[in-house]
């Protein structure tokens, strides 16, 4: 069977859903188990991690990357609009599409760049040893976003912004939920006024999915035994 990289309805509120949970726990408490049986594991290099009791990645040597969903933070787009000094800096429906779909596109690109690198391939069909990757990018702030209106206008901030990860992970032919990852993260801080553009922007959208990349094919290269530590020590 086939899979097609879109979203049903009800993945979009599934992922909403475990979105607006994590945004309400996470400055306090994390449960222990989520509704649908997953246990919180832990973790040293992401916000939280769930696992399903005996489940393991070393089956999976090949991903079916879905596409991003991306979910801006909650009146963002009012926010921001607000405190724009002139209607250049103004951000519309448009942009905001506009730059969802460029950082969904940028997400897969960084992910089936690690992946492939790492030595596993991403495919399109389902198969024993085929894991679905469902991610979603939430909570989106942009602190200065470039519109799609022509002007001279620029700004500087001293940090791009911050967003969070929420990635569910599938086993492609029965269905079952291996994981759900969450993690935020926000851009560097330079700690002076540089100027913020679509380039430097994006730069550190992509500075921070490849650490997610890596941290996912890190974890795939340890289920498969892979020491690539060792490998390095040895060459």
């Amino acid at each position: 069977m086939t899979r097609k990289n879109k979203f049903s309805i009800r993945t979009f509120a599934g992922l909403l859903v475990a979105a607006f949970c994590w945004s309400a726990v996470a400055d306090d408490h994390l449960p222990p188990v989520t509704e649908d049986g997953l246990i919180l594991i832990p973790s040293k290099n992401v916000a939280a991690v769930y696992w399903r009791e005996g489940a393991t990645l070393a089956p999976y040597d090949q991903v079916i990357l879905m596409d991003a969903m991306v979910a801006f933070r909650k009146d963002w787009q009012r926010e921001h609009n607000q405190r724009a000094a002139t209607s250049a800096q103004r951000i519309t429906a448009a942009d905001m599409d506009r730059i969802k779909s460029a950082l969904a596109d940028a997400f897969r690109q960084e992910f089936t760049l690690a992946l492939g690198q790492g030595g596993f391939d991403v495919v399109s069909n389902s198969g024993n040893n085929v894991m679905v990757i469902r991610p979603a990018i939430v909570d989106l702030d942009i602190v200065a976003p470039n519109s799609g209106t022509a002007g001279r206008t620029r700004s500087f901030t001293t940090t791009a912004g911050s967003m969070t990860l929420v990635m569910e992970l599938f086993d492609s032919v029965t269905g079952a939920k291996i994981g759900q990852v969450f993690d935020a993260q926000a851009a560097r801080d330079s700690g002076m006024f540089v100027v913020s553009n679509n380039v430097t922007n994006t730069a550190e959208a992509r500075r921070i999915m490849n650490r997610w990349a890596t941290l996912l094919v890190a974890a795939l290269q340890e289920a498969h035994g892979r020491d690539t530590a060792s490998d390095d020590d040895e060459s």
